[in-house]
């Protein structure tokens, strides 16, 4: 970003400056994210030609600039490496590149997908206790040489399929962070396994440059920040007993969430970082935020593509669903809230209601119960915070192809 601001930086990113951006001017006073988030949606819809007529995502870069910030003023001496299986739309990296991020990457295609918006092998973490051995002789040829490990197996893997490369122990979070999503159950070294996996790497002659955990995502008992991060020293003191190189980087995860609450973690996390770090300055911290970033910048539109009145209730169809990007429903706990793209009157009678996706199973109902204004075939609902773990995890279950939804890409000012 140097001599440029993070605005412009952004625009002229690659992944961005070859796509139309919408500028869209927001009344600050006036609106709110819903009403930004609409208005996006409404010139998307009277300005494409031939008009948009199925679902369809706006990225507003403007979020992903003031999220950057928001990163940088509560966690300034951790840099963020973008969590790419989040959602991995071009558009986002490159933007987030451009601000200075880094980035992790669990497979050869993420990989080759931030090398070819030109990031520097030095800025991705391939962050995969497990990875394939043809993905990581990729990551060997391309210079990639940092990556996770949690069993000796892995070792003698990077040693046999990519020696120069550095390892980060990853370590299980914590239990009793009420998170959304546990990662702790399928990766993690356990506390008892630290010195035999350190020792592994000692043995193999395959350096260990420092440690990583994951709490797991949305986690609301922010204690566990404290808990990992006195686990990550015991961790840096016990290679330092058995004579290895000094540790020289903590990787202190993802699952974090924009507002409050990242906030308040970010407080835990400098108070534990100061407790258990503060001796060793020389340390680089990294994250690997996905959704914090991801999920609140993007906003999908759906259209009502058929309706069935039951008395007084409604059933709608709508053009993206479950086997969608709207899996995130299941994968991601996430809980839709629909809401009509035409603001309803004061006064509108709601019908209880129910949308189904675009496919043929029954599984695939998005909401029912939910009160919703009487629509019609045409009418648009917009989903709200739909970036993280979406379109990037959707199927072409049934013939509706996920990759077909269009992302429009905006900034909002």
């Amino acid at each position: 970003m140097v001599g440029s601001s993070p605005v412009q930086a952004v625009l002229a990113a690659p992944g961005v400056r070859d796509r139309k951006v919408l500028a869209f001017k927001s009344d600050a006073h006036k609106g709110n994210k819903q009403d930004v988030a609409s208005g996006l949606v409404h010139s998307i819809l009277a300005s494409t030609s031939p008009p948009q007529r199925s679902a369809f995502y706006v990225l507003d870069l403007a979020k992903v600039v003031d999220l950057f910030r928001a990163w940088r003023r509560a966690l300034p001496d951790a840099r963020p490496c973008y969590a790419v299986k989040c959602n991995p739309d071009p558009a986002l990296l490159g933007a987030l590149a451009a601000l200075g991020a880094g980035f992790d990457c669990a497979s050869r295609a993420e990989i080759e997908a931030v090398l070819a918006l030109g990031v520097q092998p030095r800025d991705i973490v391939y962050a995969n206790p497990c990875k394939p051995e043809a993905h990581l002789e990729y990551a060997a040829e391309v210079g990639v040489n940092l990556t996770t490990y949690d069993s000796e197996e892995e070792v003698a893997k990077v040693r046999r399929c990519h020696p120069a490369c550095e390892l980060l122990l990853r370590l299980k979070g914590p239990d009793g962070g009420g998170v959304r999503v546990d990662l702790g159950t399928k990766y993690g070294a356990h506390a008892d396994e630290v010195v035999p996996l350190l020792r592994a790497a000692q043995r193999a002659g395959v350096g260990v440059a420092g440690v990583s955990f994951h709490v797991g995502s949305g986690a609301s008992i922010l204690a566990v920040y404290s808990g990992a991060i006195q686990a990550a020293r015991a961790a840096f003191d016990a290679a330092a007993a058995l004579g290895m190189p000094p540790m020289r980087v903590l990787d202190i995860g993802g699952g974090f969430v924009s507002g409050p609450t990242f906030d308040d973690a970010a407080a835990v996390i400098n108070d534990a970082l100061a407790q258990h770090f503060g001796d060793l300055p020389c340390v680089e911290v990294i994250g690997e935020p996905g959704r914090y970033f991801a999920e609140t910048a993007f906003t999908l539109a759906a259209r009502v593509i058929g309706k069935r009145t039951r008395g007084e209730v409604r059933e709608y169809w709508i053009d993206d669903g479950l086997y969608g990007s709207l899996n995130c429903v299941i994968m991601d706990h996430y809980v839709p809230t629909p809401r009509p793209l035409a603001s309803p009157r004061p006064g509108d009678k709601t019908y209880t209601s129910t949308v189904f996706g675009p496919t043929c199973d029954s599984f695939d109902t998005v909401v029912t119960g939910y009160q919703l204004p009487e629509m019609s075939v045409g009418d648009w609902l917009v989903f709200d915070d739909m970036g993280a773990y979406t379109t990037g995890a959707g199927s072409n279950f049934n013939g509706y192809a996920t990759s077909d939804i269009k992302i429009y890409v905006a900034y909002s000012s």
